[in-house]
């Protein structure tokens, strides 16, 4: 075999190893983005949706928000305006987490219907954005 060829070989074979570790990585850190909605069609659809982490964007029902400051947990509801789903979430929340602002919450449905968070992100609220010209 000539030297060039060797080359060529060992180049696809690196990129396709690289390729093949970049994609399987991917796969297995990837999480989905639904609405509470497509959870509630997901979980009709498929029951195995229970063992795989989502990402679920939604809005905070006004007046469901509980603290418990000892063990720093959290429970509200979210909406879309179509489904509502309880959430618990551990740790501590974002200063713009609030009622009726819009959160991502990152964890797992379990089976009694409760979303069990383990990243919450509160929206940014529109004192950050330029005031309009009078």
């Amino acid at each position: 075999m000539r030297a060039r060829t060797k080359f060529i070989m060992g180049a696809v074979l690196i990129t396709g190893s690289v390729g093949y570790l970049m994609a399987s990585g991917i796969k297995d850190t990837g999480v989905y983005f639904v609405t509470p909605a497509e959870l509630a069609e997901k979980v009709e659809a498929d029951p195995s949706i229970y063992d795989v982490g989502v990402r679920m964007g939604a809005r905070v029902v006004t007046g469901s928000i509980t603290r418990d400051v000892a063990s720093q947990t959290i429970t509200f509801e979210v909406t879309d305006g179509v489904q509502t789903y309880p959430v618990v979430y551990r740790g501590i929340a974002p200063d713009t987490f609030d009622d009726e602002v819009d959160v991502v919450v990152e964890g797992r449905l379990s089976l009694d219907g409760t979303f069990r968070a383990t990243t919450l992100l509160a929206k940014c609220g529109s004192r950050y954005e330029a005031q309009p010209a009078a």
